[in-house]
């Protein structure tokens, strides 16, 4: 009798793990965005201090933009993403790479490649978001 009064009344489901919503590659996009200024200012300025600082952040920037893009990749997009975008793997990958490409690099167009994957990821995200 107690199972039955304790036993849950609704059962639900969701397709990832918090309700959608949670999930948005604007998050990647705003990090590898702050990796590409600082590559710029880096470029602009000769001031030791200052490059080292903006080193730093741009690292940090770029691990970040990482993190964003693994979440997606590993808690949002589920097997019927894949089958739908099979694209989709590689273009993680690719992305993953190029944003390790703008850590360790000083030079604003591997932080411009970041940008235009991610910029594909964003685009695959909100057609299934869509469906």
């Amino acid at each position: 009798m107690l199972s039955r009064l304790f036993a849950p009344k609704v059962k639900v489901s969701a397709h990832c793990d918090l309700p959608c919503g949670v999930y948005d590659p604007a998050q990647a996009r705003i990090e590898a965005e702050s990796v590409k200024a600082i590559q710029e200012k880096y470029q602009a300025n000769t001031d030791q201090d200052f490059r080292t600082r903006a080193l730093s952040i741009k690292e940090q920037r770029a691990e970040l933009a990482k993190h964003h893009v693994s979440v997606l990749w590993s808690d949002y997009f589920k097997p019927p993403h894949f089958e739908k975008y099979p694209e989709l793997h590689q273009l993680i990958n690719d992305t993953l790479k190029a944003l390790s490409a703008a850590k360790a690099s000083n030079d604003p167009a591997t932080g411009q490649q970041a940008l235009e994957y991610i910029a594909q990821i964003d685009k695959i995200f909100w057609e299934t978001k869509q469906a």
